[in-house]
């Protein structure tokens, strides 16, 4: 009778959890730009309980539609980190997308492709490529997902985080196909233990050697350095790092946070005294949660109520 009662129990519990609508669907409709024909070589692996896929040569999009939305309407589109070797699919990215669906927000998770010179033309413009085809897809399907088109936010972790500032401070050079004129322009910015720069004294080199190669010209680290790339049009940023992080230097974001400041865009930084590199939506070193840090800047700018 004991077992009886407990799988009703889990049952009625389970029932009582709204469920998340979600669908993947091909990043880009048709070929994919800047392309080579190579075979799909694509690999998951999960290890301690973090998924990594790898060798992404076919981009997605996956969408967590919100059951219950806020009159705001906004959408965070999502790019998982991993030194543009990986993409830390689940606690990086689709983890982070339900979470949001809590909130009344429909997220996004992009799995971008990982540069390779076998599999692109031209390595160093392919993740952004798909950075600006989500947030083109996304504007374009506005009304058909119920979101807002002026609410659109990207977030990123750690390289996606280099990919997400990277879209926030070139989208007047679009490395994509618009005819239709669509802005490319995120409305704000989430970036959670960012690589930011790729001057010598504080890059991850990792990240900076997939993307450009090892020995990369001047002018390329500076222009992909985006805390160069700052003006007063650049979205408004929230930013999450931990002193400690052995990984990605938190100078990262306080040279980004700093710069922000200078053209006098709006930016919220939080930097923790403990939590190393790659902890998600979860600093096991604090009980303070970032993730609700996010939700009360969202709603002190009006992109949730």
């Amino acid at each position: 009778m004991k077992i009886i009662r407990t799988v009703i129990l889990v049952f009625s519990v389970m029932n009582a959890i709204p469920s998340v609508a979600q669908q993947t669907i091909p990043l880009y409709p048709a070929a994919i730009p800047n392309s080579k024909e190579a075979p799909d070589e694509e690999k998951s692996e999960t290890k301690d309980g973090i998924t990594r896929v790898s060798k992404i040569s076919r981009p997605t999009l996956t969408i967590f539609q919100a059951q219950k939305t806020t009159d705001a309407n906004a959408a965070v589109i999502i790019f998982p980190g991993g030194g543009y070797r990986i993409n830390a699919i689940d606690h990086e990215g689709l983890f982070v997308a339900k979470k949001f669906n809590e909130f009344g927000i429909t997220a996004f998770v992009v799995k971008y492709r990982t540069p390779d010179d076998m599999s692109m033309e031209k390595r160093e413009i392919g993740p952004l490529q798909d950075a600006q085809q989500a947030i083109k897809v996304v504007r374009q399907r506005a009304k058909e997902w119920n979101i807002n088109p002026d609410r659109i936010g990207i977030m990123g972790f750690s390289a996606g985080g280099h990919l997400a500032s990277t879209a926030g401070t070139h989208f007047n050079s679009p490395v994509i196909s618009n005819t239709e004129n669509v802005s490319l322009r995120p409305d704000f910015m989430m970036l959670i233990y960012p690589v930011i720069s790729f001057q010598d004294s504080i890059t991850h080199i990792g990240s900076r050697d997939l993307l450009l190669g090892k020995n990369p010209s001047r002018e390329k680290m500076d222009y992909y350095s985006n805390e160069l790339q700052i003006t007063s049009k650049t979205p408004p940023a929230f930013l999450v790092h931990a002193s400690d992080d052995g990984a990605v230097n938190p100078l990262n974001s306080i040279v980004f946070y700093e710069n922000l400041i200078r053209h006098q865009v709006p930016a919220e930084l939080h930097i923790y005294q403990k939590g190393g590199h790659g902890f998600g939506m979860n600093n096991k070193f604090t009980a303070d949660q970032w993730m609700e840090r996010c939700r009360n800047w969202m709603v002190a700018n009006s992109w949730l109520k």
